[in-house]
């Protein structure tokens, strides 16, 4: 499995394990996140996506199960999550309204429940989950500077950020921001023209893809893009996930899938697009039956 550098001290598998359906699952049990685990970890997928939010806020914990029945499994991870969407559901329940809080007193105190939900003692990369309206970029980025050099977090990034967000947060830090995890799949190709994947292929920053296989609706039914991602997919002897998420992978930008799925076999088969070598022009087929239309 090829190893993406985002940082001196951080490099994440290219192919990346997500866990926002983890406590969605018919089992939590820790025996069961660790099968998950480890079918991952046979195909050398090392990085897992968590948030805080996930599950309604439970699912950092059920991953903290698994690596307290099995505290070396973490030495063989790298783990990312998330904070800063506050929302009226588990520890949050009695908020009145959905906000986001990127305060330094929130950034902290979310770094120190993450820390103790997954049974860990320092995140690999933390992501500010979405940006804040009301963000004073000078607290949150004292405050994002000031959980790496305490080393509870190795690195930090953002998600759903665009380039200006991205440039105010920095602007006020002193630690790079090392990645955006933002929404592409072949039914979101607006980032490869609305500058969102030019603004980071021009600084080197890899990007992570949230829903690379569009929420599950691009591998259900008979849509057009589904159609030739199959003619491609019986190619190379895999199914029309692979191309989906091949077709991520072949952009020069580099930009690295988060899937997720609770389905084991699924799982097994993660990395069974790394055997399909899209050239420019299967790309194009792929890319035009997503926009529905030729290029101009």
């Amino acid at each position: 499995m090829q190893r993406v550098k985002l940082s001196d001290t951080l490099e994440l598998s290219r192919l990346v394990y997500g866990m926002w359906r983890l406590g969605d699952d018919d089992n939590t049990a820790a025996q069961h996140v660790e099968a998950k685990i480890q079918a991952c970890l046979d195909q050398g997928i090392t990085t897992f996506d968590q948030a805080d939010i996930y599950g309604d806020y439970g699912a950092e914990a059920v991953l903290g199960n698994a690596l307290r029945t099995n505290p070396g499994l973490r030495q063989k991870m790298e783990i990312v999550t998330k904070c800063d969407i506050v929302a009226p559901c588990g520890r949050y329940a009695d908020a009145r309204v959905k906000y986001y809080d990127t305060s330094r007193g929130h950034i902290l105190k979310s770094v120190e429940t993450s820390l103790t939900e997954m049974a860990i003692d320092h995140i690999d990369l933390l992501l500010i989950h979405r940006p804040d309206p009301f963000m004073d970029h000078r607290e949150t980025g004292t405050a994002l500077d000031e959980i790496v050099a305490s080393g509870k977090v190795g690195a930090v990034g953002v998600s759903n950020f665009r380039p200006w967000d991205w440039d105010l947060l920095q602007s006020a830090m002193k630690t790079p921001l090392v990645t955006n995890q933002i929404e592409i799949s072949l039914g979101q190709v607006a980032p490869f023209t609305n500058g969102d994947l030019a603004f980071h292929q021009q600084h080197g920053q890899p990007v992570m893809a949230w829903s690379p296989l569009g929420g599950g609706v691009l591998m259900a039914g008979n849509p057009p893009v589904g159609l030739v991602a199959d003619e491609i997919a019986e190619e190379f002897g895999v199914d029309r996930a692979a191309v989906a998420v091949a077709f991520l992978l072949a952009h020069p930008s580099g930009i690295l899938p988060v899937l997720g799925t609770n389905n084991l076999d699924r799982i097994k088969r993660i990395s069974d697009a790394l055997n399909v070598k899209l050239d420019r022009e299967g790309w194009f087929r792929l890319y035009e039956a997503a926009l529905g239309h030729e290029v101009p």
